[in-house]
């Protein structure tokens, strides 16, 4: 028997798909490693709370590493590093190969916006001599999430007179914050029955700004006049002002270890900054010449549908990849059908309290290592890419090879779960793309959780991509 059962566990090590915690595969000085590069992020995380943060932050590492501002004809040698901005709101960032760029391109697509309330054209109001922004909610949100936690501010607006203000307020010990309010439990029997995702409608995320009257003498719409004033003396906008600004609220709370065991780090934006910051850091830090020419988006808008002109459903990306094609003579739909794409996209991570909704076996789980998905869309895989199964291979014997830490996800039970990616724009383009994320809980939360070994091998897995 015991002969038996020998054999058992043999064939069991060499048939079955390994689904160990990733602890057990890594050495210590791995997973001290696997730490120190948590830090870095939770200072990306807190400094690059929206869109327009993320591509200032990248672009001032960019010009650190060496990076320049690419302009059309200057025919960038192999080695040379090159970025691109679009709008301040997504930064494309390259190292040109040794490799014809007709071989095709390294590319790694990443979203830096995130889930959030965002203020209306005329927010400012007051009501029972209270002042209040209204808001108009961005992306996915579960909308009671976002009651009676403290908000920051930040954005730009502009001015009549074409002067652009750079808002932040609410992150600093000594700054003010904002909160949407919700009922006491005493007074919410009528709001306790309303289905859970109208708990909190989309007309009550009113933001409390202030409760003090301009008091030097007695006039109407006293606080509302006294915030207005308050602004002006600081900024120097009057209300209309608001209608060309962006104003976004987000949570003021900074980046934390979560746990006894400082193994997963709680923060605001984990979708998508967690593999933005990790495939932008694979790039700025790859020393040398890569064989193909690495290229890395962080792109807006994919909360809504990535619409607009700085997401991926514009032509921002192409034309970057035309213009850098016409530099050596070629035309970018032969670039563009030899390249190949991990879009760099969050998964959901099985969460045992809500097991219901997940199907065990092709679910992401926290502490097994950066996710490959091969697919997304909802039901019948609608609005997905679907990664031919010579792709998928290409990319599991890369990540085998150079032994990073990698497991397969779904997002939840086919018919309840579903999601979508950038991964279908770029396909669409006719680049092999595949998902490839960190698994996150209580994703579009306020507060999202990741682990710090699979954000790592997130890393790991854009670094070894970015070389091939």
């Amino acid at each position: 028997m015991s002969e038996e059962k020998k054999l058992s566990e043999q064939l069991k090590e060499k048939l079955f798909a390994c689904r160990k915690n990733a602890v057990y595969k890594m050495s210590d000085s791995e997973i001290t490693e696997c730490d120190s590069f948590a830090e870095d992020y939770k200072k990306f995380l807190d400094s690059a709370k929206t869109e327009r943060e993320a591509v200032e932050t990248a672009v001032k590492i960019l010009e650190e590493k060496g990076y320049k501002e690419y302009k059309i004809g200057s025919k960038p040698k192999a080695g040379d590093k090159i970025y691109r901005v679009n709008r301040e709101k997504a930064v494309i960032c390259a190292v040109i190969g040794s490799e014809p760029i007709e071989n095709g391109i390294r590319l790694c697509a990443a979203h830096i916006d995130s889930p959030r309330l965002d203020l209306k054209q005329n927010p400012v109001y007051e009501d029972c001599e209270t002042a209040f922004f209204k808001t108009h909610y961005y992306g996915g949100i579960k909308k009671y999430q976002w009651t009676a936690i403290p908000l920051a501010l930040h954005g730009v607006i502009v001015k009549s007179d074409g002067e652009k203000i750079t808002v932040k307020i609410g992150e600093d010990d000594n700054d003010p914050v904002f909160c949407v309010t919700d009922l006491l439990p005493h007074l919410a029997t009528e709001q306790s029955k309303r289905p859970l995702s109208q708990g909190i409608k989309g007309e009550e995320l009113n933001i409390i700004i202030g409760s003090r009257p301009f008091k030097q003498d007695e006039t109407s719409e006293a606080v509302k006049l006294n915030i207005l004033n308050i602004l002006f003396e600081k900024y120097g906008i009057t209300e209309s002002d608001f209608i060309s600004a962006e104003l976004e609220a987000v949570p003021s709370f900074k980046a934390k270890d979560v746990g006894f065991d400082r193994s997963m780090i709680g923060s605001y934006g984990h979708d998508d900054r967690v593999c933005a910051y990790t495939a932008f850091r694979a790039t700025v830090d790859f020393e040398g010449v890569p064989k193909h020419t690495a290229v890395t988006v962080l792109t807006d808008k994919e909360e809504t549908g990535s619409d607009g002109n700085t997401g991926l459903c514009s032509s921002y990306l192409k034309y970057f990849i035309e213009d850098l094609s016409a530099e050596y003579g070629q035309d970018s739909r032969t670039v563009m059908s030899a390249s190949q794409c991990l879009s760099a996209d969050v998964n959901a991570a099985f969460d045992p309290t809500y097991s219901d909704v997940y199907e065990r076996n092709n679910c992401a789980y926290i502490n097994k290592g950066v996710c490959v998905t091969k697919y997304t869309g909802a039901r019948g895989k609608s609005g997905t890419s679907d990664a031919s199964a010579e792709f998928v291979g290409t990319v599991r014997n890369l990540l085998d090879s150079e032994n990073v830490i990698w497991q397969t996800g779904e997002l939840g039970k086919v018919d309840i779960g579903g999601g979508g990616t950038v991964a279908a724009y770029i396909a669409n383009l006719n680049i092999d793309t595949i998902d490839v994320g960190v698994p996150v809980l209580s994703m579009h939360a306020p507060f999202e959780i990741v682990s710090k070994i699979d954000t790592y091998m997130a890393y790991r897995a854009f670094s070894v991509f970015i070389k091939s």
